[in-house]
């Protein structure tokens, strides 16, 4: 026997109590809260089902375990979730650039998140793509957190937007990342060790300076 309940809205009113019977992995009958009786799938379980059918007071507490158990329990365990979800860091990349005819292809990386359930999308110029993109299931880290990975393959256009689109409870409006495909990454990483050594040089000029006259102050005096 398999207790389940369903549910997808924060104020539960969606939310769905069922109960499952099995046998060598074949399902027999199943009570479901929105038909509110068994309905059986094999012979063997029809004289059962009947039977939990006919019983009222077994069929009132059924029907009554959608408040006291599955809404009851929903609002300990989503308490408890949220208050320890953790913002899934975003990264948007290019796995393979444009040559000719042949598409380019972005990947849309999230990391560390938690709770596991997370949605990815992607955004055309505003309008939801659903063509031509791949997606991981939500893979565990091995430290409680999650990642997971979404991949789009498409034809670039001079002027279009591109957008990754994460949704995840731990964040109350989108994360939206926007594609700019003018700088590439590599010409990213080199803007970015070339400012780094521009900094690094001006800091080491400064402080040969400032010790040269320090010295040649000395030397007058």
């Amino acid at each position: 026997m398999m207790i389940e309940c369903i549910y997808s809205t924060s104020d539960y009113s969606d939310m769905v109590f069922l109960v499952s019977m099995s046998f060598n992995k074949v399902l027999d009958a199943q009570y479901n809260s929105t038909v509110g009786k068994f309905v059986w799938f094999t012979e063997q379980a029809e004289k059962s089902a009947e039977i939990w059918n006919n019983n009222q007071a077994f069929m009132q507490g059924l029907k009554a375990d959608v408040d006291t158990y599955c809404r009851h329990y929903a609002r300990i365990v989503d308490s408890a979730v949220r208050d320890k979800t953790v913002k899934p860091k975003v990264k948007l990349s290019s796995v393979k650039q444009a040559e000719g005819n042949h598409p380019a292809v972005l990947m849309c990386s999230a990391y560390e998140f938690y709770p596991e359930r997370i949605k990815v999308s992607w955004l055309r110029d505003g309008k939801l793509m659903t063509s031509e993109v791949t997606s991981t299931m939500e893979m565990a880290d091995g430290d409680w957190y999650y990642q997971i990975h979404s991949q789009l393959e498409y034809t670039p256009k001079s002027g279009e937007k591109i957008s990754c689109v994460v949704e995840h409870a731990s964040s109350p409006q989108p994360i939206v990342k926007d594609w700019n495909p003018s700088i590439s990454e590599s010409d990213r990483n080199k803007i970015t060790i070339g400012s780094s050594g521009l900094v690094l040089g001006i800091i080491i000029a400064a402080a040969g300076l400032i010790y040269y006259k320090k010295k040649s102050s000395g030397q007058w005096r």
